[in-house]
């Protein structure tokens, strides 16, 4: 398939030729890894050991974080997901976490500085427990106040407040577009301005999440692998691949900040659990200016993708 050359627009506002490939959270080897504490284990401590121990651990993962920008340089990579679990327990209801990180905002903006002095672009994806379609009030009031507390931390690392540093999450219970179209158009800017839906290979296929996008005015992040595992697709060069991505496109207010995502199936193409490895790529996937790489290896995935892949094409 023919390149296309995309104008990309980055930190530092120079055009590329290739697609930008992101790494997800941690490297397979131990070069970038995090700590975390257990809900559990944190409501045994008096007041003031929680304190100590949460400030203890959020500087490690801060220093972490630094580590990983540096190691995402080293590797030529211009795309991190940080762990939705950078700073465990920071929305208790005790607030100990959030003040910390508030007493923390100048080590915070000091890391998304050197982001953008990198031009590496820090992206996130909660966790599964937000869930905006839930038919449970409890469990959406839930699910915002976790996305209102990564955005807080994503306003102290001081990353925009749009979906080039965007929280990604998936549609939640199916059959439930409505609802979420709705959740959606009531959250503050600060969290619907920076919100992705990604379609799912159980709940949401990509026509599903694509019309809840176009609905909520939100940009969709588009998985050809969940697309092929849901639809029991047998290639990813299938016609609605390339349709589907170009459709999502349309959702992002800017289409050069267009993310998606690649993932393999272990035992099987249309094996839902992640390889190791990165061994087929949609020819569509030429087209777009950012792919995070969910694979096992990570590095190791994305260095293997670089050679067989983007290499060739250049």
């Amino acid at each position: 398939m023919t390149k296309i050359q995309l104008q990309k627009i980055n930190a530092q506002q120079q055009p590329i030729t290739v697609p930008y490939l992101g790494l997800v959270c941690i490297t397979s080897d131990q070069q970038v890894r995090f700590r975390t504490i257990t809900r559990t284990r944190y409501l045994k401590l008096s007041l003031q050991q929680r304190e100590d121990t949460l400030k203890e651990l959020y500087q490690h993962n801060l220093r972490c974080l630094d580590g990983a920008l540096s190691f995402c340089q080293k590797q030529n990579i211009r795309l991190y997901r940080m762990s939705s679990a950078l700073f465990p327990l920071s929305d208790m209801e005790d607030e100990i976490g959030a003040n910390i990180l508030e007493q923390m905002s100048a080590d915070l903006g000091k890391i998304g500085q050197k982001a953008q002095s990198l031009a590496i672009r820090m992206v996130l994806h909660p966790d599964q427990f937000v869930v905006l379609s839930s038919d449970s009030s409890e469990v959406v009031q839930n699910s915002i106040k976790i996305l209102a507390r990564h955005a807080r931390t994503l306003d102290l690392l001081g990353l925009p407040q749009s979906n080039w540093a965007l929280m990604n999450i998936h549609g939640g219970k199916s059959k439930r577009g409505e609802k979420l179209v709705k959740v959606i158009s009531e959250l503050p800017p600060g969290i619907k301005n920076r919100l992705t839906l990604e379609n799912d290979e159980y709940a949401y296929n990509a026509q599903d999440i694509l019309a809840v996008c176009q609905q909520a005015k939100i940009a969709m992040v588009f998985d050809a692998h969940h697309h092929i595992c849901y639809e029991n697709l047998d290639t990813y060069n299938h016609p609605s691949i390339e349709s589907t991505l170009l459709a999502a496109r349309e959702t992002w207010s800017n289409p050069d900040w267009q993310l998606v995502h690649i993932s393999n199936g272990d035992s099987g193409f249309n094996d839902r659990k992640h390889s190791d490895l990165i061994t087929a790529m949609p020819d569509a996937y030429y087209q777009v200016p950012w792919i995070e790489v969910e694979a096992k290896h990570k590095e190791k995935a994305i260095t293997h993708l670089q050679d067989w892949w983007l290499m060739p094409n250049n």
